[in-house]
């Protein structure tokens, strides 16, 4: 899908979308319940109907209705194959779940997915008496358990996803475990795991840096109702919409979460753009001039794209450290965003681990999306202050997380076609 963006102004109030990092940690923990869960306010991106359609691979049966989705316990089962498309979230979660059966689970993938490492979860399977199997290192990956070993330790350097799905999977063993996590990056993903294992009535305990882990075996899940709060993720592109193209208000967003990206207002407040918050909502407006700024995106790496369209627009040199942490995502984050940025003026060199993104007139130009939803995310924005339109190619990669994302954008008085 191609769409052409023109420069535009943003004025009015949008809703978040619902945040798929949450909306997929519940569906996981309802597949690990005795009965039913009712999810409201769910997310229908790509990554989450990935994960609906899992429960329904596990014997569930899934109501999905606009504010709700009901997933019900059937005749459970351990599949023998699990499609997590092209979520990685997914495929870490559900592997560790997977180990719990006594027999081989294979877990297949799509698209940008094969493409993105799995071997690192093979040395922490394998300390747990897990058997693990790759793809020479990618996916389709096979697991087979249950769990018979009592300690791990876990790399946390390339993902807590991961950890969180042994997080989630391991209190269903019928042995307790103590994990080792050496390295950890993501650490507020990781409190959002705790958090929702809580919810769902799980009980984990762990030291003030989350380097250890004592998770007692033979836990039962509580199902009953579970909300799905607002994504700062999604939402981090309008609030930086908002400090670019004009006023924004951003409704059912809780300024209390515990999600990464809330950390997206360091960057906005540097800016110099006037930021208004209530418990539920944030409303930015753009100043008449906006500042470079500096920020380390090291726990927070989903908000490089949208940081680099704030920074192309910023009077100066804006700085970003945490560049080692984008190889492994949907596309070479950093090479991609050099090499798209370019397109439009913006020069971005890297330092060490840093990005340097020198602010500057942005020109119209055609561009490429590389199959990943934050970099057609972060073009559009660009495109708001640009000279000329800026047509994207590839745009429909939006849909992964944030399926109205050109819609809610249309909303706000952004011209697309």
């Amino acid at each position: 899908m191609i769409k052409e963006i023109f420069p535009s102004s943003i004025n009015g109030e949008v809703l978040a979308p619902a945040s798929k990092s949450f909306m997929q940690r519940a569906i996981a923990l309802a597949v690990m319940t005795n009965s039913s869960t009712k999810i409201l306010n769910p997310s229908y991106c790509d990554d989450a109907k990935a994960g609906l359609n899992i429960a329904r691979n596990f014997g569930y049966t899934v109501t999905e209705n606009k504010d709700s989705v009901l997933i019900e316990k059937g005749n459970f089962t351990f599949p023998n194959e699990i499609f997590c498309g092209e979520s990685g979230l997914a495929i870490r979660l559900f592997a560790p779940i997977a180990a719990l059966a006594n027999k081989p689970v294979r877990l297949v993938a799509e698209g940008s997915l094969l493409n993105r490492p799995a071997e690192f979860m093979e040395s922490t399977f394998k300390q747990l008496g897990i058997e693990f199997e790759t793809s020479n290192g990618f996916p389709p990956i096979m697991v087979q358990g249950p769990f018979s070993s009592q300690f791990a330790e876990v790399n946390g350097s390339i993902s807590s996803q991961f950890l969180s799905g042994l997080l989630i999977a391991l209190p269903k063993s019928n042995l307790s475990t103590t994990l080792k996590v050496n390295q950890l990056m993501s650490v507020p993903y990781v409190e959002m795991t705790l958090a929702a294992i809580k919810s769902f009535g799980g009980k984990i305990e762990h030291n003030s840096d989350y380097s250890e882990f004592t998770i007692e075996g033979n836990q039962e899940y509580k199902a009953g109702e579970y909300f799905i709060e607002g994504d700062w993720s999604g939402a981090a592109g309008l609030l930086v919409a908002g400090a670019i193209g004009g006023e924004i208000t951003v409704n059912r967003l809780s300024t209390n979460s515990t999600q990464a990206d809330m950390a997206i207002l360091k960057a906005i407040e540097q800016t110099g753009a006037l930021i208004e918050k209530t418990a539920n909502s944030v409303k930015i407006t753009k100043p008449k001039v906006l500042k470079p700024f500096v920020f380390d995106a090291l726990h927070c790496p989903d908000l490089f794209p949208v940081l680099t369209a704030l920074a192309a627009n910023c009077d100066g040199i804006s700085q970003i450290n945490g560049v080692h942490r984008l190889t492994h995502k949907e596309s070479d984050r950093g090479l991609v965003l050099k090499q798209e940025f370019n397109k439009i003026g913006i020069h971005i060199e890297f330092e060490q681990d840093e990005m340097i993104i020198h602010g500057g007139s942005i020109q119209g130009a055609e561009v490429f999306a590389h199959n990943d939803h934050r970099i057609a995310m972060a073009l559009t924005l660009a495109a708001l202050n640009s000279e000329n339109k800026i047509t994207i190619t590839g745009a429909e990669s939006v849909n992964k997380t944030y399926t109205e994302f050109y819609n809610d954008i249309q909303s706000l008085g952004v011209k697309v076609n």
